[in-house]
């Protein structure tokens, strides 16, 4: 969704480097602004709060899949699924399919954002929009 104003390229620097830090930049700079007393933009706020959302669960993914890992490991046959999911493929530079699929969401987000846009993942974006607002 294009906004109705559009942002500062300081706003989609700012946009791009949450992204590409896993939130850290988004999160400094809600710092920042509180100790200057300035307001975040709605363009700003989504993409700081999707970007740290995404982070989170990103994480607590990670920890169940290594839970399920430790189970499926002892089933004969079925242990060799997440090996594949991990094992790296020489035609997408040593990616594994995960990583393949995790960096190719964070560029999609880093770049329509950088380019001014509202980033849009499915149920992300909406759980966002619904609690930011924008």
């Amino acid at each position: 969704m294009p906004t109705s104003r559009k942002p500062y390229p300081i706003e989609r620097i700012l946009s791009v480097g949450t992204y590409l830090t896993a939130g850290g930049v988004g999160f400094v700079w809600l710092i920042i602004a509180t100790f200057l007393r300035k307001t975040v933009t709605p363009f700003l706020m989504y993409h700081i709060m999707q970007s740290i959302f995404l982070s989170i669960a990103y994480f607590l993914l990670k920890i169940l899949g290594e839970m399920v890992y430790v189970v499926l490991y002892r089933i004969p046959f079925i242990n060799a699924i997440p090996y594949l999911l991990n094992m790296p493929i020489p035609f997408l530079f040593d990616f594994s399919i995960i990583q393949t699929i995790t960096t190719t969401i964070i560029l999609y987000l880093a770049i329509t954002s950088g380019m001014g846009y509202y980033s849009y993942l499915p149920w992300v974006s909406d759980v966002i929009k619904g609690n930011v607002g924008h």
